[in-house]
């Protein structure tokens, strides 16, 4: 099996050898299974191919986040002239 050398403070390798322990595994092992974690993680993201894939990415995530279509430019300067002349602090 191949070798590596990983360089990490003293402070990180106490905590990792740690969380090795209270797993039951040793140092090498955790360090392995956290490695293939992040991979596996990572495997289910997609690099964007197109723009269209981009605007479906931002679409998404506001439906994750529960956001709605937001106003136009128009709407929101309208609100922030309404806030300053009625002199909403801060505005």
């Amino acid at each position: 099996m191949p070798r590596l050398h990983l360089i990490v403070s003293e402070p990180d390798r106490r905590r990792y050898a740690a969380a090795a322990r209270r797993e039951g595994l040793s140092l090498s092992a955790w360090l392995r299974a956290a490695a293939a974690d992040r991979l596996d993680r990572r495997a289910g993201t997609h690099p964007f191919r197109t723009e269209e894939d981009v605007w479906q990415s931002f679409a998404d995530r506001d439906a994750e986040m529960g956001y709605g279509v937001e106003p136009d430019w128009e709407r929101h300067v309208a609100g922030i002239r309404a806030s300053q002349r009625r002199g909403a602090p801060g505005i």
